[in-house]
């Protein structure tokens, strides 16, 4: 890496403020950070420093993303194969390669586009370019399906980073999250594109479906109540669904390290589940003949992106609630909400995506408020000692 370093060296004297290539300054900090710590230190007062960095967490959130993308690429491939027929014939590799090439264009053409214009508006700025894209740059590919066009992931992606984000000042101020908000956008602009049980296997035109092979996913089935899918198929992941959300194993994996390291919130985790949990029971009480409602609590945990969005989505430490209270609060509406959606709404049998992104919007309200009630209890303990 020494060498490495001193290309770096070399070129800092070219980019810096009356030098001839100054206007790069932004894009030369940026690359550097990827490979080496800053050197700045605190201009003025006394500063305590943690020792990991934004660079480090965001680092973190993508080795917890690690087993939900390997085996979202395995199970791409093993959907492509089981429709046409072909898995028994299959090896391993085989699966896996052919999901490789698929997913890793879509995780291309994000990054890509992402840290693109993430470059452009530090240099417009002239600020420092930030890592926060690290995270959602994996994230936007693993919430698609994969059989959206590649041209839509990218007009996505630079909506979710111009609407999402750089209009509220970058990272660290967005108040949804980046990777929802490009998720939404295409729902709402490509139903068609984004909806049925098409987009979920990869398939080409030449390929021979075997008879009575749909491609829906379990909550399509479940939504037009045919409740037949198998419980462990569905906790492994292997099952129609988008990239990174299929297997409730890897998702739990990922945040096992997500706990460990701090990372993650697990309150907000564990809120989240007990939500919907909750409404689940809710649901199981009132169903009568209603096949979906009937469906045991448990196992909306672990179908569709619940498990995904709460862990990696719910848990995001820019558009959450920031007091512990509010984690709680924050993560049990979710989970109560998302179920709600995507039982009561027939038209869209998916609800973590929508719960989350509204609860993005009351979470500094819900901060307010348990902020200001803790001011309140201060107060009276205050006014009773004085008394």
């Amino acid at each position: 890496m020494k060498f490495i370093k001193d290309i770096f060296e070399k070129t800092h004297p070219l980019v810096q403020k009356g030098a001839k290539y100054h206007w790069l300054h932004s894009v030369h900090d940026g690359f550097f950070t990827l490979f080496f710590v800053q050197k700045n230190t605190s201009k003025s007062g006394t500063h305590i420093h943690d020792y990991i960095d934004l660079k480090r967490t965001m680092g973190m959130v993508v080795l917890a993303l690690v087993p939900a993308i390997l085996f979202g690429m395995y199970n791409t491939g093993f959907q492509h194969f089981k429709a046409i027929g072909e898995l028994a014939s299959t090896g391993f590799f085989e699966i896996f390669l052919f999901g490789l090439i698929k997913v890793v264009p879509v995780i291309v053409v994000s990054y890509v586009v992402g840290l693109g214009i993430e470059f452009v508006f530090a240099q417009i700025r002239g600020h420092e370019i930030q890592e926060g894209f690290l995270v959602s740059g994996m994230l936007i590919p693993l919430v698609m399906p994969i059989e959206t066009p590649l041209w839509m992931i990218a007009l996505a992606t630079a909506f979710a980073v111009i609407i999402g984000k750089e209009v509220f000042g970058g990272t660290g101020m967005n108040i949804w999250n980046p990777a929802l908000v490009a998720r939404a956008f295409l729902f709402f602009a490509y139903p068609a594109q984004m909806s049925g049980n098409s987009v979920w296997v990869p398939l080409n035109e030449t390929d021979k479906v075997i008879d009575g092979y749909s491609g829906a996913t379990p909550m399509a089935e479940a939504a037009a109540g045919n409740i037949n899918f198998s419980v462990s198929d569905a906790f492994f992941g292997f099952i129609p669904g988008s990239i990174g959300e299929t297997s409730t194993l890897a998702i739990l994996l990922g945040a096992v390290i997500l706990i460990i390291t701090g990372i993650g919130s697990w309150k907000i985790m564990v809120s989240t589940v007990a939500g919907g949990a909750v409404m689940g029971i809710i649901l199981n009480i009132f169903a009568g003949d209603n096949v979906y409602m009937s469906l045991p609590f448990w196992q909306h945990l672990i179908i569709g992106g619940f498990a995904f969005g709460a862990v990696f989505m719910a848990t995001d430490p820019v558009s959450g609630t920031q007091t512990e209270k509010g984690k709680w609060i924050y993560g049990f509406l979710i989970g109560l909400l998302a179920i709600l959606i995507r039982v009561v709404n027939p038209a869209y049998p998916e609800g973590m995506m929508l719960a989350i992104l509204l609860m993005n919007t009351f979470a500094p309200l819900i901060d307010h408020y348990v902020v200001a009630a803790h001011i309140n209890r201060r107060l009276k303990r205050a006014k009773i000692s004085a008394n």
